[in-house]
C-alpha cells in the first residue's frame, strides 16, 4: 500500500478480508515502547538527570509493569541504587549504546582483564546471526564452521570467529570459504572500533589489549575471566537442566526451555547462560554458553547462593553441591 501507486499504477493484495480489517484489527499498531524492554530507555534518561521516571512525559506512556521491570533489572545489574539514583557502575553502563546486560558485561570484562575479548564478542552478538548455512551445502557450512567451536559454547566460538576473519589475509575469500557473511563480519567489525573507541575514552576502564591470539592459544584462564564478565551481566538469564535431565529450566520465570538447533553447545551442560529466547515450534535458548554452578555463586552470590536463592528445590542442591568449590564465604 505504501508503494503501489505511487511512483507508477500498482496493485495493492492485502492477505486478509475486509470483515478481518474492520473488526479484528487494531486501529492503530501499538507503540514500540509499549512492546519494547525500557532498561536501555531508563537508564538513558537517568543519564541525562531525569530522576521522576514514572511522572516522566512520554508521548506514549508504557505500562507500569514494564517500567517496574526495567527499574528491577537494572537494580539487580548494580545500575541504580535502591533509591532508584544512578550508580557509579550504571554512569558507565549509560556510555555504552548497547543492551545493559551487555553494557554491564564490558564494565566486569575490565575488571577481569578480558576487555577487548568481551568487545568481539559483544560486537558479535549485536550483527545478524554471520553463519550462513545454504540449502544447496549444509554439510559442507556444518564442517567449516565446526572450525571455530568451542567446547564451552556459542561466545567463545563466535570469539573464535571473529579473531579468524581479522587475522585473515583477503577476507572476501575467507567468507566464502568458510560460509560466513561477508556483510555481517564487516558490520561486527565496525560495532568493535564503535565499542572499543568508547572505552579507550572511559577513564574508569583498563586500555584495550592489541594481542589476537587463536582461541585454540588462550589459556584456561581467559576463558573463564570472558565467562565471569559475561554471568555479571546475563546470570537473571541463566537455565539449568531440570530432574529429569532433558528440559532446561530458567531461573527467572520457570520456563521450559531448549538450546537451540544451531548452537555450538553440543553437551548437555548443568548450567548454561544464554543471550536471548526466541519461540518458533517451541522456546529456543539463542548463543547459549556452558557456565559452571560455582561461578555463579561466586559472581551473583545474593542470587545464587543455595541458603539465600529463590530457586527450585533441584536447583538449590546443585548450587549446595558446588558451594565447596566457590571462593566466597558460607
Amino acid at each position: 500500500a505504501g508503494r503501489a501507486g505511487r511512483t507508477r499504477p500498482g496493485k495493492c493484495f492485502r492477505l486478509y478480508t475486509l470483515e478481518t480489517f474492520e473488526k479484528e484489527l487494531p486501529e492503530s499498531t501499538y507503540p514500540e515502547i509499549i512492546r519494547s524492554n525500557l532498561s536501555s530507555v531508563v537508564i538513558s534518561l537517568k543519564k541525562l538527570g531525569v530522576d521522576d521516571i514514572v511522572h516522566f512525559d512520554f508521548m506514549e506512556p508504557p505500562s507500569p509493569e514494564s517500567m517496574m521491570r526495567a527499574l528491577e533489572m537494572l537494580y539487580f545489574l548494580g545500575a541504580i541504587d535502591e533509591e532508584g539514583d544512578l550508580t557509579d557502575i550504571g554512569s558507565k553502563m549509560a556510555d555504552f549504546p548497547v543492551d545493559p546486560h551487555l553494557s554491564r558485561s564490558i564494565i566486569a570484562s575490565a575488571r577481569h582483564s578480558c576487555l577487548e575479548e568481551v568487545i568481539q564478542i559483544i560486537a558479535m552478538l549485536s550483527v545478524p546471526p554471520p553463519f550462513s548455512r545454504p540449502r544447496y551445502a549444509q554439510k559442507a557450512a556444518d564442517k567449516a564452521h565446526k572450525h571455530f567451536a568451542s567446547g564451552y559454547g556459542d561466545h567463545l566460538s563466535l570469539l573464535n570467529a571473529y579473531r579468524a576473519y581479522v587475522d585473515c589475509g583477503s577476507k572476501a575469500e575467507f567468507c566464502r570459504e568458510h560460509f560466513l557473511s561477508e556483510r555481517n563480519m564487516r558490520q561486527a567489525e565496525n560495532v568493535r572500533k564503535q565499542l572499543a573507541s568508547l572505552a579507550r575514552k572511559s577513564s574508569h576502564l583498563e586500555s584495550l589489549e592489541n594481542g589476537h591470539e587463536k582461541m585454540s592459544d588462550l589459556a584456561w584462564g581467559l576463558t573463564t575471566s570472558i565467562r565471569k564478565a559475561f554471568v555479571e551481566g546475563f546470570f537473571m538469564q541463566c537455565a539449568h537442566l531440570d530432574e529429569s535431565g532433558k528440559h532446561y529450566l530458567t531461573v527467572q520465570d520457570q520456563q521450559m526451555v531448549a538450546i537451540h538447533p544451531s548452537s555450538f553447545l553440543q553437551h548437555k551442560a548443568e548450567w548454561v547462560l544464554y543471550h536471548e529466547t526466541v519461540v518458533t515450534d517451541r522456546c529456543y535458548m539463542r548463543n547459549a554458553t556452558a557456565i559452571p554452578p560455582e561461578m555463579l555463586i561466586e559472581v551473583a552470590t545474593k542470587f545464587y547462593h543455595p541458603d539465600r536463592c529463590k530457586l527450585t528445590a533441584h536447583a538449590k542442591k546443585m548450587l549446595r553441591r558446588a558451594l565447596p568449590r566457590a571462593k566466597v564465604a558460607n
